[in-house]
């Protein structure tokens, strides 16, 4: 009811004899070709072993215990969010961000339901039995929608179902075996939707929970093995040295690159888009030695938002391992907003075409305390907040990555149906916001450059980001598109400033826009013609020029969303990319055992954009595409070998590997796109 994503709770396993006896071994591993975590204990005839696993076809934990000799077992669960309480310290309100700050309302946690009297089973859900969203469509100016839409909060249940083969109750929130035994199996059921009451979420749980207990425990295992297997296959990176010293580094290149696709896959089939501040995994604090210890599991930095600028990272990595699937949410989530953001538009500025927030909710508007909650002296649509009132360059980037799916997988039903009505309504409103000077140009005025150059004319990412986009556009089959539309976008390609530019010790370098004043913020707005718009790289014009701009970047940081490491890769930096990839991969949360739990960074345990970052710029130094050219090698350094399978446009596969700078094998599917390889050496390439 907060806007905020909870965690459904703690289930505490209890085993007796315990799992660790006088002297007894212990031993937890996550398989992960397969997807389970095995817990190992007990030697000879005290022996036990517990699997966990979550089943990738279905919303179920599995927990299977075997053991030498008869143990007892009992399952507890833990509910932390028991009675309503106000939210009182400041830094645990920033976990319900917007609705946070002065002149906000008190921030209210409601108690979990533990449904009494179940019969051999435990039961349990949330409720919202309120909702912000009415109230925030109300602040900005959107009341109308608010009788035309429905509210996504209102009446959403969410919780689980605990059950077992000779479990019983002992009370409402703990089930134990009857008896000691050798075998035993646990499953938990979750389950959300927007049932029209609670009796009817338990009667829906139930039924799901018996369809999935009717399959076979083996075939449903059998199942899951081969969905984790099958994705594995589909592409991988493993980088090794030949070199001792540098071993340690290549592993954990390896280790960080296949980690951080493990965290995608769990957390990137669901209905929402993979949140950066945590993912699914946010754990509570209380063991922590910082400034957030004592916080429950449904902290997390920044809350439940979406910021683009963090969100669109994982995805960028999905392209080229053929995670296809997974980027289906944040698609999904954009194009449902589409047209309460169309409205907006017509609404605040009265032309056509859509902008996005760069901070928003799920159902596509501003956060309360963003949007700014005293509107004296404020039109509507524009924000209180700075950091984000013209910063409208993440439906381009949207719409690049939409385009880039469509050329990778070539479904023209996905181009039709999603990518040509939202980036037309994108390009649209770039079209039509601005006035043009005398001579029919675009002048971006007022508009900032990122969150960096808060004042700004004719900012770079802008610029690039339309350029890049109605360019693309313009590729795309006559039968999808239309005359009219295509004349729209060479208009609009005709019609923009050239790219800004500056000069610095007698260098020429891209500038983050025409006219800018300080800094507010720490990115490098002006490299956005490198990554995300690739206006700039290997094989392109004026790449001493962006190498140059790159050199001079002001901020050199590599943690959390910085993107050197992919500009690095974007511009054949092979030896500054390769540092930068094993600096971040060899860096995460100390206070975590997990290596791929990177943090807190600017956001929150585990940091989704951090070893995101590494990811996409490790799969850049391998392969590279624009248009119809696949380049191999653009920036891989000598010292280090690779096996790799990765994905190109036009549904290609590409398996190779190479050692010490050599090709030793190269496989291409289909074999008629080899004649579009460019092998990268420098300052050219050889086909």
């Amino acid at each position: 009811e907060n806007g905020r994503l909870l965690k459904l709770g703690k289930v505490r396993l209890s085993l007796l004899p315990g799992l660790l006896g006088q002297g007894g071994k212990f031993r937890q591993t996550l398989n992960l070709r397969e997807g389970w975590i095995e817990i190992r204990t007990g030697e000879g005839g005290n022996a036990v072993v517990c699997r966990i696993w979550v089943d990738a076809r279905h919303p179920v934990i599995d927990v299977d215990i075997e053991s030498r000799r008869p143990i007892q077992a009992t399952v507890s669960l833990e509910v932390w969010r028991r009675t309503r309480r106000q939210i009182e310290r400041e830094d645990e309100s920033h976990s319900a961000y917007g609705l946070h700050g002065k002149g906000g309302k008190p921030i209210i946690v409601e108690p979990d339901t533990v449904v009494a009297g179940q019969k051999d089973r435990i039961v349990w859900y949330h409720r919202n039995g309120r909702s912000i969203w009415k109230d925030n469509l109300v602040l900005q100016g959107l009341v109308d929608q608010t009788f035309k839409l429905r509210d996504p909060l209102l009446s959403r249940t969410f919780g689980g179902l605990i059950e077992g083969p000779g479990f019983v109750s002992v009370s409402d929130t703990r089930l134990s075996t009857t008896s000691p035994r050798t075998s035993m199996h646990l499953t938990l059921t979750a389950f959300t939707d927007q049932s029209s009451s609670s009796d009817s979420w338990i009667s829906e749980i139930s039924s799901l929970s018996g369809r999935i207990r009717a399959r076979s425990l083996s075939s449903r295992f059998e199942a899951h093995r081969k969905w984790w297997q099958r994705f594995w296959e589909r592409s991988y990176i493993i980088v090794s040295s030949g070199d001792t010293a540098g071993q340690r580094e290549t592993d954990a290149v390896t280790r960080g690159y296949a980690l951080q696709r493990f965290i995608d896959a769990c957390s990137g089939r669901g209905n929402s888009p993979i949140k950066f501040n945590g993912s699914l995994f946010t754990v509570d604090t209380y063991d922590r030695v910082d400034d957030s210890k004592g916080l429950d599991a449904d902290y997390r930095r920044w809350g439940g938002a979406y910021w683009f600028q963090n969100t669109r990272l994982p995805y960028w990595s999905m392209l080229s391992s053929g995670d296809f699937e997974m980027m289906q949410p944040l698609f999904r989530m954009y194009t449902e907003a589409l047209p309460l953001r169309r409205y907006a538009t017509q609404k605040y500025y009265g032309h056509e075409g859509a902008f996005f927030p760069e901070t928003m909710y799920f159902w596509g508007t501003y956060v309360d305390a963003n949007y700014g909650r005293h509107r004296e002296g404020l039109p509507d649509g524009l924000t209180e907040n700075t950091y984000i009132r013209y910063y409208w360059t993440g439906g381009l980037e949207l719409s690049l990555m939409m385009l880039d799916y469509f050329d990778f997988t070539g479904r023209v039903t996905f181009a039709r149906d999603t990518l040509l009505p939202f980036a037309a309504d994108i390009l649209r409103f770039f079209n039509q916001h601005w006035d043009r000077d005398d001579r029919g140009t675009i002048r971006f005025e007022p508009a900032q450059s990122l969150e960096t150059y808060q004042n700004a004319v004719n900012p770079l990412p802008d610029i690039a980001g339309a350029r890049f986009v109605a360019t693309r556009m313009l590729t795309l089959p006559d039968t999808i598109t239309s005359p009219a539309l295509r004349a729209e976008w060479r208009q609009l390609i005709q019609d923009l400033p050239d790219i800004p530019t500056r000069t610095d010790s007698g260098l020429r370098l891209l500038a983050p826009a025409g006219e800018y004043g300080p800094a507010d913020n720490i990115e490098n707005p002006e490299l956005y013609a490198v990554f995300p718009f690739r206006l700039y790289g290997v094989g392109k014009p004026d790449l001493r020029l962006a190498q140059q701009t790159f050199a001079a970047r002001t901020q050199k940081l590599n943690n959390g969303w910085q993107q050197s490491s992919i500009q690095a890769a974007y511009l054949g930096l092979a030896d500054e990319a390769a540092n930068l990839v094993t600096d971040n991969f060899l860096t995460w949360d100390q206070q975590c055992r997990f290596p791929a739990f990177w943090g807190p960074n600017y956001d929150w345990t585990p940091d989704q954009d951090h070893g995101s970052v590494a990811m996409i710029a490790l799969q850049r130094m391998l392969v590279q595409y624009e248009g119809t050219k696949i380049i191999l090698f653009p920036a891989w350094p000598t010292g280090w070998d690779a096996r790799f399978r990765l994905h190109a446009p036009f549904n290609t596969v590409i398996t190779g590997s190479i050692h010490r700078g050599k090709i030793e094998t190269l496989e291409v599917f289909p074999e008629s796109r080899r004649k579009d390889l460019v092998v990268w050496s420098g300052e050219g390439g050889t086909n």
